[in-house]
């Protein structure tokens, strides 16, 4: 039995019926709903080197609750298939994840409503075609296997994928923030259950770090939650808004070194200069007004009234002799 795809259909008990009229709002029967059971994820080392901790599954599990089904993480709300009613961890006898831990697995049930459009998903479903399945969630923390740190603010330099002391590194998420959806592909990114990942990012805890890593993915869609991308926007504003102010402060500083320049040395082509200085970094600019600086403080300190000529004749004062 291969993990992280849908089981197979069966004939609801009456707890399954119970829990589903939390999700509707008529009384179905058997025949009206369809009802499979699947595997969404499993705590073994996927495609990315992620994998999430056993927690993390216990934590999921109860966020997957009511969660829709869609397709191919599609956000239209006219591609929502299904919904989840039930979850449950389970451990898998006589099976280890790929660092040697006990095997468990996120179970799940849902249903959809036997109906034209459902009908060829439906058989899809029976003949096997469509079965793997990826879940779309958000996780808190990172944690370095190698080091045990957290990869979003203790500075962890190692890298998944590669290997130190002989042991391949990788990242284990847990502290489950949310979970988004769950849909029907046809490569999700465990190598069974298949998960596209994203990160929690509030405001004052993390960086840009985790957003980054999330957009780089290889994965042709890439899932954000409404919170994630109002805190890209506000971080584009901020630079954006950041960048204006560096500007300006770089043209008056330009301006500032050029008629330094010509006070300093007045037989140098200004708009030569000029030329010269709007393509200098602004830490350069800062280096030419600070010599500027130094060399029209030299020039312009006054000498001392009271200094004594250098070739005056030393006196004598014979007018004082007696």
């Amino acid at each position: 039995m291969k993990d992280g795809y849908i089981e197979k259909g069966y004939t609801p008990l009456q707890d399954d019926f119970d829990k589903i009229r939390q999700f509707t709002r008529k009384e179905f029967t058997a025949d009206e709903l369809y009802i499979f059971s699947l595997i969404l994820c499993n705590n073994d080392i996927d495609r990315d080197y992620e994998k999430f901790s056993v927690s993390a599954l216990n934590e999921l599990a109860k966020l997957f609750i009511g969660k829709t089904g869609i397709r191919d993480h599609s956000m239209k709300a006219a591609d929502q298939t299904a919904r989840i009613f039930d979850t449950w961890v389970e451990k898998l006898p006589n099976r280890k994840t790929a660092d040697g831990e006990d095997f468990y697995v996120l179970r799940a049930k849902a249903y959809m409503v036997r109906s034209e459009e459902n009908k060829s998903l439906i058989t899809e479903i029976e003949a096997g075609i469509k079965k793997e399945v990826s879940v779309s969630c958000s996780m808190a923390l990172s944690t370095c296997s190698v080091c045990g740190k957290s990869r979003k603010n203790s500075g962890c330099s190692h890298i998944n994928g590669r290997k130190y002391g002989g042991k391949t590194c990788f990242s284990i998420l847990s502290n489950a923030a949310d979970a988004y959806e769950w849909s029907f592909v046809a490569v999700p990114a465990q190598r069974e259950a298949g998960v596209t990942k994203s990160f929690n990012i509030e405001k004052g805890d993390s960086d840009m770090t985790d957003i980054k890593k999330c957009l780089s993915t290889e994965d042709e869609q890439i899932v954000l939650s409404n919170k994630q991308a109002k805190e890209i926007c506000s971080y584009i504003e901020e630079r954006e808004e950041l960048a204006a102010l560096g500007e300006e402060y770089k043209k008056s500083l330009i301006k500032e070194l050029v008629s330094l320049c010509a006070k300093t040395v007045p037989q140098m082509d200004l708009k030569v200069f000029g030329g010269v200085a709007a393509v200098m970094t602004t830490k350069e600019l800062l280096s030419f007004k600070n010599a500027f600086e130094k060399q029209q403080a030299v020039k312009n300190m006054p000498a001392p009234q009271l200094s004594v000529a250098q070739n005056k004749p030393k006196d004598n004062f014979n007018e004082f002799r007696i």
